[in-house]
Order: structure tokens, then sequence, then C-alpha cells
């Protein structure tokens, strides 16, 4: 893949995964949150407009990693970015998360959507790196 394809599916798969991310962390369970609130950095009245944009941006260097991974290693067609999609997911993603929810207070249905937010992230980008790396 050249860097015109890469850049263009990291891309594509970071702003689908945005809205992804939008969806999975913050509408889906969204009360959940307020289970325990003293957990969550609080705004405290302050815009929380900068963090959100480094999130967003952390999710195209999510794309942009995974679409790059798959080119050096010549992962290549839908089965095969996705299965490395799930064995990422396995790997990094899913330990994270339920080993941060048995020492951090998460409310069960926010380990879900946080789980479900990263494969999701994933997927996308694995979708991407087989469309655009063809």
């Amino acid at each position: 893949m050249d860097w015109k394809h890469l850049l263009l599916a990291a891309f594509a798969a970071g702003l689908v995964s945005s809205l992804t991310d939008w969806f999975f962390f913050g509408v889906l369970f969204h009360g959940k949150y307020y289970a325990y609130p003293e957990v969550w950095r609080s705004a405290s009245g302050k815009s929380e407009t900068k963090t959100i944009m480094i999130v967003t941006l952390l999710g195209f260097v999510t794309s942009f990693g995974f679409i790059l991974a798959c080119d050096v290693f010549a992962v290549l067609g839908y089965e095969a970015t996705l299965q490395l999609a799930a064995l990422i997911w396995l790997l990094a993603p899913l330990p994270l998360i339920v080993a941060n929810a048995l020492y951090i207070k998460m409310h069960p249905l926010l380990v879900v959507s946080h789980s479900l937010g990263w494969l999701a992230k994933l997927v996308l980008a694995a979708v991407a790196a087989a469309w655009f790396g063809s």
C-alpha cells in the first residue's frame, strides 16, 4: 500500500471510529458514569473540548498504526485484517479494560461498552486496511 492509500485509509477509519467512539463511550450507558462520579474527572464548569480532541486524535493514531501494521506484515484481505483486529482486541484493550475495572470503580455496563467500542474501532481499521489495500 502506498502512503497515499495508507493515509486515506487511516483518515477514513479514524473519522468513522470517532463516531463509534461517541456512541460507545459517550451515549451508550451514559448514565452509568454517574454510578461512581468520584472516579471520573470533573470538568468543573470547564469545556471538555481539548480532551475530546486529544482522544479523537488518538483514534486516528490507532487507525494509522493498525493499517501500517497490516501493510508492514502483509496482512491482506478482509478475513486476515479482521482476524488481526480480533487478536489485537483480545491481546490489549479487552484485558486492560477488564483489569482496570477490577481495580477502579466502573459500572459493568461501561466495561461492556468500552470493550465493544475498542472492538468497533479495530474492526473499522481492518475494513479500511482491506478496502484501501486491495
